[in-house]
């Protein structure tokens, strides 16, 4: 007696009612995990994928999905025509899926044009530059360094040795791609593929040329200046457009994507569009207010502590941060945090001052209420055992 078989919907992880877009999402999954090709040491993944497909090739045909929900396996298991358990693929079209998946592996009897020896973008090429917080903050230009390639002058850009020329690929017959036919269970798949012997160029170049090897370019330096933006960070590239890696068979170079990197400064740290730094105030001018500088892009300006101030209070400096880079003229602001600095040497006439000070403010010396005297020879105690150091 046969094993028994699994339920389709159970096999793909879906619910009875899944809709087709459910259906196809389930199985490209389980492909994609299990495809044999992709498993070469899993001896169990041709059977996974194997039980996926089959019910993948059930459920997304609408006749024989409603077939299987009346009577279950038994609508398929007379005249059945050698499919994996007993199922017959052939009339399943599975070249969606697998183009979606595995691109030109399996063709499905689909052909694609890519890679040909049509016209190709080149290569991007990417440069860092190191910029300062100021340059980041109010935009600046830079002059860059690239190792450029361009036509070799001495062949033309074709790569042969002057006096012979490109010869047609034997493989492809010059048309850069061939056709290559897979046998599988599914039946045979022909897919096109990139030609291997002339790289999708259509042309072999026998007798190459000795100063740019048979590429068709020589690598050059090249300047370019680049202007960053206002506002520019690490991470946001500008770009050079047109002036990357040239093209093949005539289509256009890349581009330069140009990243910068902004070093950190040592008072202000930047969060997008604002600036965020720290300003110590003395006692004097957090107790009584009074005017300070502050720090900023623009040089120092002038702010106003209010009397009372306590410290870790944050005051905001209005359109002093990074300008936006949609318009230069918009502003981030400026948080300064205000920490009230407490000087660790005083005179004597200062603590003198500083006790009377503290007996008008509260007394908060004598808090406990012990006489000072005491409080000295606890100390002197505290030493000769050790306490402090």
């Amino acid at each position: 007696m046969a094993d028994q078989k699994r339920d389709y919907y159970e096999i793909l992880g879906i619910d009875k009612n899944a809709d087709d877009a459910a259906i196809k999402k389930a199985y490209r999954a389980l492909a994609k995990k299990y495809h044999p090709d992709m498993n070469p040491d899993d001896p169990n993944a041709e059977a996974k994928f194997k039980e996926a497909s089959e019910a993948y090739a059930v459920l997304s045909d609408a006749d024989k999905r409603k077939q299987y929900d009346q009577f279950g396996h038994a609508a398929f298991e007379q005249g059945a025509g050698g499919g994996y358990g007993g199922y017959d693929f052939s009339g399943a079209d599975f070249s969606d899926i697998f183009g979606d998946i595995f691109g030109d592996f399996f063709g499905g009897g689909r052909r694609t044009t890519r890679g040909g020896n049509g016209p190709r973008r080149g290569a991007d090429i990417r440069k860092s530059v190191r910029l300062t917080f100021e340059e980041a903050v109010f935009g600046t230009e830079k002059e860059i360094e690239v190792d450029s390639k361009e036509t070799c002058t001495t062949c033309g850009g074709n790569g042969a040795k002057p006096g012979t020329s490109p010869e047609t690929c034997s493989n492809c017959k010059g048309k850069g791609q061939v056709v290559v036919t897979t046998n599988s269970f599914f039946g045979t798949m022909r897919s096109v593929q990139t030609c291997r012997e002339c790289n999708g160029s259509g042309k072999i170049v026998k007798d190459k040329c000795t100063d740019c090897r048979g590429t068709g370019f020589i690598t050059m330096k090249k300047r370019y200046t680049t202007t960053f933006p206002a506002g520019i960070d690490t991470g946001l590239a500008t770009r050079l457009s047109g002036k990357g890696e040239p093209g093949v068979n005539g289509g256009p170079r890349g581009d330069i994507l140009i990243e910068p990197i902004v070093s950190k400064h040592p008072i202000f740290q930047r969060h997008e569009y604002d600036i965020y730094s720290t300003v110590s105030i003395s006692f004097a001018v957090a107790a009584l207010g009074g005017e300070i500088f502050v720090e900023t892009v623009d040089g120092k300006v002038v702010y106003d502590v209010k009397p009372g101030t306590q410290t870790g209070l944050k005051v905001r400096l209005r359109g002093k941060g990074v300008p936006t880079l949609r318009n230069k003229e918009v502003r981030g602001d400026h948080y300064v945090t205000l920490v009230v600095s407490v000087p660790e040497r005083l005179s004597s006439e200062a603590k003198e001052l500083l006790r009377k000070f503290d007996a008008e403010t509260g007394d908060t010396l004598n808090a406990t209420g012990r006489d000072p005297k005491e409080k000295d020879k606890d100390k002197g105690s505290k030493k000769k055992k050790g306490f402090f150091k």
